[in-house]
């Protein structure tokens, strides 16, 4: 199974999703792909993302991640605790720390959807966290410098024992994701 992972106020239609699930379906059709629309709160988000990780497990399918921005800590999470190997695209490190600056009113633009972020919601995000990388080989780590949302150095320090691609300038959206879908293919061992 591969589980793509999108990011904050995203959606499976971002651009690095669409790429990802066209790139799969050529080039890995055997291969198990999903990329759901994660619910607004985090704990709904890990509840959905744990019904495809407990499916797998049953199928005796090998686990595999991709997780952009907030989608990369809820892959760390996941790679840490049920296994499986993981592709990090301009991860989120702590995400608590940043609610502060988005409790109030959201609105997802591609979902179009309103909803308001509250203090429990910290709470709730902060019990995924992985202060270690206890598996670092199980981890690919793509970051550019230029990330305008993200500290990029912040991921560097937490994954700086995983593989890592550093590119100098860029942006949140990881500019060029595509030139890396075959990397990532390989990094993930897909059939």
């Amino acid at each position: 199974m591969l589980l793509y992972i999108h990011g904050f106020n995203s959606s499976p239609f971002s651009d690095k999703a669409v790429m990802t699930a066209q790139y799969m379906a050529k080039h890995h059709p055997k291969v198990d792909f999903h990329q759901p629309q994660l619910p607004n709160t985090p704990k709904a988000a890990m509840e959905l993302l744990m019904t495809y990780v407990e499916s797998a497990i049953k199928a005796n399918e090998p686990l595999n991640f991709i997780g952009s921005s907030l989608g990369g800590y809820f892959a760390s999470f996941l790679a840490e605790h049920f296994g499986g190997r993981a592709v990090l695209v301009n991860p989120a490190v702590k995400p608590f720390e940043l609610f502060d600056g988005f409790l109030g009113e959201q609105f997802n633009p591609y979902t179009q959807e309103h909803y308001v972020l509250l203090p429990e919601h910290r709470t709730q995000v902060a019990e995924f966290n992985t202060p270690v990388i206890r598996n670092p080989d199980r981890f690919l780590v793509l970051l550019q410098t230029g990330d305008e949302v993200l500290d990029y150095q912040e991921a560097l320090h937490k994954y700086h024992h995983c593989q890592l691609r550093i590119e100098a300038g860029g942006d949140h959206s990881f500019v060029g994701y595509e030139r890396y879908l075959q990397a990532i293919s390989q990094f993930l061992q897909l059939p």
